[in-house]
């Protein structure tokens, strides 16, 4: 009988994750790409975005699958969780933006901005679970999710 950490588990395919992701942050470069006018940056923004697009989906399952088990089941409680993970996530891929950033041939978002990664973040994740109630999937928003 599976335990009940396990029960509640996300599991995805390697691959399923990674093409998601990759696609997400490449329809990223392309968007900046051609509103910047410079097909050059299609490739360093693509790299960046991936801190966000496949960073992003390790943020939720160390929620999902790491967070969510341990934390009391009241559904404020867990909103808080999420919250509070998605926001040290998005600091945390911010400033790995930042750092990447520096590496390529654009220039980086400041240091010092860690804290708009957060509200970057808690908002994309807010958008996307948005989706997930259009889809009738388990959302943050009912708590399914």
């Amino acid at each position: 009988m599976p335990s009940r950490d396990r029960a509640l588990r996300f599991e995805e395919p390697f691959r399923r994750t990674l093409t998601r992701n990759v696609t997400i942050a490449a329809v990223v470069g392309v968007v900046l790409a051609f509103r910047r006018h410079d097909l050059g940056l299609f490739l360093p923004v693509t790299i960046l975005a991936l801190w966000f697009s496949l960073g992003g989906h390790y943020v939720e399952l160390l929620f999902l699958n790491g967070v969510r088990p341990r934390v009391p089941q009241g559904r404020a409680t867990q909103a808080v969780a999420r919250l509070l993970v998605w926001f040290l996530g998005g600091a945390i891929l911010y400033v790995c933006t930042a750092v990447t950033a520096r590496a390529l041939p654009i220039a980086g978002p400041p240091l010092t901005q860690w804290w708009f990664g957060s509200v970057l973040f808690i908002g994309l994740e807010l958008a996307v679970h948005g989706i997930f109630v259009l889809r009738g999937l388990p959302n943050f928003y009912d708590g399914r999710g």
